[in-house]
């Protein structure tokens, strides 16, 4: 490592051992404090204000600004959840978990025998989702590499006490169809830039490059595709929603990929739009352009992320 990734890794564990020495609750605190000194630093505050302005043109500036701050609380208490993701996904029924709605989705999909397809968004704590249900099923997670192998390690610590198995991005189309015909579940994310290999779907009112890979995947090996979320309650705790599954099409049909990516953008659409403080509005989401398709290739927030268009 490079003395910059080894600092960047001693500060990691001291974050790490700060939260877990204090109880949840009180943890959560530390990282709203966290997400407003990130804040007051601006890291990306540009960023999160453009893509606000974009999105949501009818609302207020002070409104905007409003939603950015508890934003940054947000991320920060995700943040401080993230070094006890184990102990949070096994707590009692209720504890941490007030809530799982759509569960039945699931329990169908285990049923089938084809696995199904998680699929999500950077949206509240989303690895806490996927490591709850690996408590129904198996769960896998596709993910990139972070740039800091210090740091990559701790996190992948984190995942693998979890309970979660972990397929790299640059191998995931293989793995991910093993893991389907062993009846296990993949969990994908689907809400960062794709640059020039993705389809344009409409997302907050502006046609976004999405990945198709979760689309595709879906059609080829006829697993359901079921969309979940998660949004954190005034008491710390969270609600996961399950969304039913899209009806499939056959995939030879034209614009099959396009339609059901665009489906699935509008679910997370609604939950951006009903919970806005929860998605991760520093992220450069309308990057590419459709008419400027040589935008670069899709960002990555480090931690779990969609399929690469390849899958």
């Amino acid at each position: 490592m490079s003395a910059a990734d080894a600092f960047e890794t001693l500060l990691a564990r001291a974050l790490i051992a700060g939260v877990r020495a204090v109880p949840w609750r009180a943890s959560l605190g530390i990282g709203a404090r966290l997400g407003d000194a990130a804040a007051m630093l601006g890291i990306r505050r540009r960023v999160g204000e453009e893509n606000l302005a974009r999105a949501f043109p009818e609302r207020s500036a002070s409104e905007r600004a409003r939603i950015l701050r508890e934003h940054y609380r947000e991320l920060g208490r995700v943040a401080a959840e993230y070094p006890r993701l184990a102990e949070l996904a096994r707590a009692p029924d209720g504890r941490v978990v007030a809530e799982v709605r759509g569960g039945e989705h699931l329990e169908r999909a285990l049923e089938g025998g084809r696995g199904a397809i998680l699929l999500s968004g950077h949206f509240g704590n989303f690895e806490l989702l996927g490591a709850r249900l690996a408590r129904m099923n198996p769960v896998d997670f596709v993910v990139r590499a972070m740039a800091n192998p210090g740091v990559e390690a701790l996190l992948a610590r984190q995942r693998a006490a979890a309970g979660v198995g972990l397929i790299p991005v640059e191998r995931g189309a293989r793995r991910a169809l093993e893991a389907l015909r062993a009846n296990r579940w993949v969990a994908l994310l689907m809400d960062q830039d794709a640059g020039r290999d993705g389809v344009f779907v409409p997302f907050l009112g502006r046609p976004a490059s999405t990945v198709a890979g979760p689309a595709r995947l879906a059609l080829a090996t006829r697993a359901p595709i079921v969309a979940g979320f998660v949004h954190r309650l005034a008491d710390g705790r969270h609600v996961l929603e399950i969304d039913p599954p899209p009806e499939l099409e056959d995939a030879r049909a034209p614009g099959a990929v396009e339609r059901l990516t665009a489906c699935l953008a509008g679910r997370l659409e609604r939950r951006v739009r009903e919970r806005p403080e929860h998605w991760l509005w520093l992220h450069r989401r309308w990057k590419t352009r459709p008419d400027h398709p040589a935008g670069g290739a899709p960002g990555s927030a480090g931690s779990a992320t969609s399929p690469a268009a390849r899958a």
